[in-house]
């Protein structure tokens, strides 16, 4: 069980470092006439960061867009909630879109007086919070709040979200028995229409979240007094990331020039220690206090210089033999199986990009595989591999235990095929080796050794720029949105960027290996 969280304590830590300046020179907050509304989304914020609500309050326009991955997170929440809703079927829905809050909070109270047992985004006001409920259900002992949630275990942050509930709705004269979190159980495997009873897993927090109340109050009026005067001087720190990504990140760090300590990579120094001491630019970092990792991407971006460790090139090309194939998967890892016999966030391929050279300086074969929409694509696109690689291949792959990590999935779903994956598992090596060893590395990579990074810095005539799938999270994104859309003109749109996408990643491998090969002369 995760410890429990002090909510006020963490509050209090935050406002002592937070100062009211302007002009460098202390002042006394200037009071603001201000609202004293708070959502359940509010007050998770303003534990994460005081400045952070502040802003959201009253300078939302400085948000950054939700990117893939948030999107991603959006949707999966979304779909998680709604299979909950059938573990206590029956129940009658509060909607958000299309009422007001005030409409919101007379349905609920509509529905209660009425005598219903189960209503999905019940909705209550106490103390100035508005909170939607995931699901109020009346059990055997008394009214339960139900929160779900699409992880697959009890996170410290989760406590929260549920005591602000409790408080609320406590707040409001609802009796609570029980306060329980749904999540999705990880062993669970699909076979058929999914089983919501498998499906999730259920603990009950009442005794954590009912310790947290008394620190529920105090949190609030910590809050408002801040609302109510000028944005709080938060610096950086951790909080910017814990546990979310904060919205107002390119605000925040706007004063972090490039090539600070933040773009340091590999695990070493404590950035933010090194921020404390107004040590922000890599050129003022005492080069004694790095590990080698460090060290090296720091004279290499200070002096622009690369490092070539000619022999360890030389033995990585004497390892490779033909034919000689590159290969790139496109996965999804949705939190609900999509197909039989697969498990909440298992990587499902479906998509490749092959291209094979049969001997030394012949001419590229091109194959590549995309999934139907909506269609388990696992046995098809193994079939296809299995055609289309030769018999004793050497396989190149960027990151390669991702691809055998896939393949060997499919070896234990496919039996009869398992003995020809498992010889293609032999026949993998990996070029990235070198970059993220530092045998081979340029200034330009910026400490990272992923292709996305290598590619421009070795290959600068083939980039991702100005494509409309340009990563792995925009690939997943795309997938979804071709199963989702019933418009043929958009699907093929959709299949042209994935293909798009995926080739270039074997295009560059193809083009690395050849740089590598020419400075290992």
């Amino acid at each position: 069980m995760p410890p429990l969280c002090p909510i006020l304590s963490h509050l209090r830590l935050i406002l002592a470092t937070v100062s009211y300046t302007r002009g460098g020179v202390e002042k006394n907050m200037v009071k603001r006439k201000v609202s004293g509304y708070l959502s359940k989304s509010m007050f998770i914020r303003g534990h994460q960061c005081l400045k952070s609500l502040w802003l959201h309050k009253y300078r939302p326009e400085l948000k950054e867009e939700a990117d893939e991955a948030l999107e991603a997170r959006f949707r999966t929440g979304h779909e998680v909630g709604a299979l909950a809703q059938q573990l206590f079927p029956g129940g009658v829905e509060v909607p958000y879109d299309g009422l007001t809050h005030a409409e919101q909070l007379a349905m609920t109270q509509k529905l209660l007086a009425e005598g219903k047992e189960t209503i999905y985004e019940a909705t209550f006001e106490h103390d100035g919070v508005f909170v939607k409920v995931d699901i109020l259900h009346r059990g055997a002992a008394g009214w339960e709040i139900l929160e779900v949630k699409g992880t697959t275990e009890v996170k410290e942050y989760h406590y929260f979200d549920t005591a602000i509930q409790l408080y609320v709705l406590a707040g409001s004269g609802l009796k609570i028995a029980k306060v329980a979190l749904f999540h999705i159980d990880k062993r669970y495997k699909r076979r058929g229409a999914i089983d919501v009873q498998k499906l999730f897993a259920i603990e009950d927090i009442t005794a954590q979240v009912r310790e947290m109340q008394p620190n529920i109050a105090p949190a609030l009026a910590e809050m408002r007094t801040m609302l109510a005067g000028e944005m709080p001087a938060i610096d950086i720190g951790p909080h910017c990331s814990d546990p979310y990504d904060c919205d107002f990140h390119g605000h925040c760090w706007g004063h972090i020039p490039e090539d600070s300590v933040f773009d340091l990579r590999e695990r070493g120094v404590d950035k933010f220690a090194l921020y404390a001491k107004r040590i922000v630019r890599q050129a003022d970092i005492p080069l004694d206090t790095l590990n080698r990792k460090q060290r090296q991407q720091v004279e290499s971006t200070i002096k622009q210089c690369d490092t070539l460790g000619r022999e360890d090139v030389r033995t990585f090309l004497s390892s490779l033999w033909y034919p000689l194939c590159f290969l790139d998967f496109e996965t999804v890892n949705p939190a609900i199986p999509l197909f039989d016999d697969s498990l909440p966030y298992q990587k499902i391929p479906f998509q490749y990009s092959l291209d094979v050279q049969m001997q030394e300086g012949g001419e590229l074969q091109h194959h590549e595989f995309l999934a139907l929409p909506g269609v388990d694509p696992r046995r098809a696109l193994t079939d296809g591999l299995i055609a289309q690689i030769p018999a004793g291949a050497c396989i190149i792959a960027w990151n390669q235990g991702f691809e055998t990590g896939v393949l060997g999935s499919m070896a234990g779903l496919f039996p009869d095929l398992a003995p020809r994956i498992e010889k293609m598992i032999e026949g993998f090596r990996d070029p990235m080796t070198l970059f993220r060893d530092r045998t081979v590395y340029l200034w330009q990579q910026k400490g990272s050794y992923s292709i996305k990074a290598v590619l421009p810095a070795l290959v600068p005539e083939l980039s991702y720029d100005g494509l409309d799938v340009a990563d792995g999270d925009m690939a997943m994104g795309a997938y979804y949105d071709m199963c989702a859309t019933q418009d043929p003109q958009e699907v093929a749109r959709i299949r042209k960027a994935l293909l798009e996408y995926c080739g270039l990643d074997t295009m560059a491998m193809v083009r690395i290996v050849e740089k590598l090969r020419k400075m290992a002369v």
